[in-house]
C-alpha cells in the first residue's frame, strides 16, 4: 500500500518548481534519496506546529495548506496559503523552531526534506545551494507583497489583488488562471486580509453583480480580468494569452 503514495522527484510533475532545472539525473536521485514521503494528510491535520523544533522543510505535492501564528492573546493570524510546488518552513531556519503552524485545507500530500540533509547536499551540489537562496529570496518577496496587499486602502482592492495572486500561482502550475477553486474559507480570507468575513462575502457579491466574477461556493471564474486588474491597481501580463476567453 505504501508504494501507492511514493512519487520520486524525477517523476513528479512539480519538480521544476521544487528543484533546480540544472541538476543532473544523479544529483536529483541523490536529493530524492533524502526525501521522506508518507500517506496524504487529511483535511485539518498539521504539517508542523508553532514552537516545535525546526528539523525539516516541506514541499506540497498536492492539496493546499494554510500557515498561521497564534499571538499572546490566543488569537489566530493567517499569514499565508500554500499550493502544490511551494515550500513550507523556510521562516523557521533562523530561530531553529517553527514560527507558525501549518494546517491542511484539504487532503494534502507533502514531501519532507530534512534540513540537515539539505545543508550537506548543498555543499556538494552548488546548484542546489543557489536554488535555496532563490527560495529564501522568494519568501522575502512574498512577505513584501503581503505588506503591500494589506496596505491597499479598500476591501475591494485587497480581495482583487488576492484573487490575482492566486490566479498567477495557478497559471504557474499550468492550470487555468481564470477558473479555479478557493481551498480556503471566507473566514480565512478575511483573517489574512484584515477584513471581516461579512465584508469578504459582500465584496464577492458586489464583484459578481458587476460582472467581474462568477462565484459558486468556492469555485471562482474571473469574467473580466482587465477590470479586476483595475480594481487591484495591478499590472496583469499573465492574462495576455487568455484574452479570447
Amino acid at each position: 500500500m505504501k508504494s501507492k503514495y511514493v512519487v520520486s522527484c524525477s517523476q513528479c510533475g512539480l519538480n521544476a518548481m521544487c528543484i533546480p532545472h540544472t541538476l543532473s539525473e544523479l544529483e536529483i536521485d541523490e536529493l530524492d534519496s533524502k526525501v521522506r514521503r508518507g500517506q496524504p494528510l487529511q483535511r485539518g491535520q498539521y504539517v508542523f506546529e508553532q514552537g516545535v523544533d525546526f528539523k525539516s522543510l516541506f514541499a506540497i505535492r498536492s492539496g493546499s495548506v494554510k500557515a498561521f501564528s497564534i499571538d499572546d492573546n490566543g488569537d489566530e493570524q493567517v499569514i499565508g496559503f500554500f499550493l502544490p510546488g511551494e515550500i513550507l518552513g523556510l521562516d523557521a531556519i533562523d530561530e531553529g523552531r517553527y514560527v507558525s503552524t501549518a494546517k491542511t485545507l484539504e487532503t494534502t500530500a507533502v514531501c519532507e526534506i530534512p534540513y540537515s540533509q539539505i545543508s550537506t547536499l548543498s555543499s556538494n551540489i552548488p546548484n542546489l545551494q543557489s536554488h535555496m537562496y532563490r527560495l529564501l529570496s522568494r519568501e522575502i518577496k512574498e512577505d513584501q507583497e503581503l505588506q503591500m496587499l494589506l496596505g491597499k486602502k479598500t476591501a475591494e482592492e485587497r480581495i482583487a489583488a488576492f484573487l490575482l495572486n492566486l490566479s498567477r500561482r495557478y497559471e504557474q502550475r499550468k492550470l487555468s488562471p481564470l477558473m479555479f477553486r478557493l481551498p480556503m474559507s471566507r473566514t480565512d480570507i478575511g483573517n489574512y486580509l484584515g477584513l471581516a468575513v461579512e465584508t469578504v462575502s459582500r465584496v464577492f457579491t458586489k464583484m459578481q453583480r458587476n460582472g467581474l466574477l462568477q462565484v459558486e461556493g468556492k469555485e471562482i471564474e474571473i469574467l473580466d480580468p482587465d477590470e479586476l486588474c483595475q480594481v487591484a491597481q495591478n499590472q496583469c501580463p499573465m492574462f495576455a494569452a487568455h484574452q479570447d476567453h
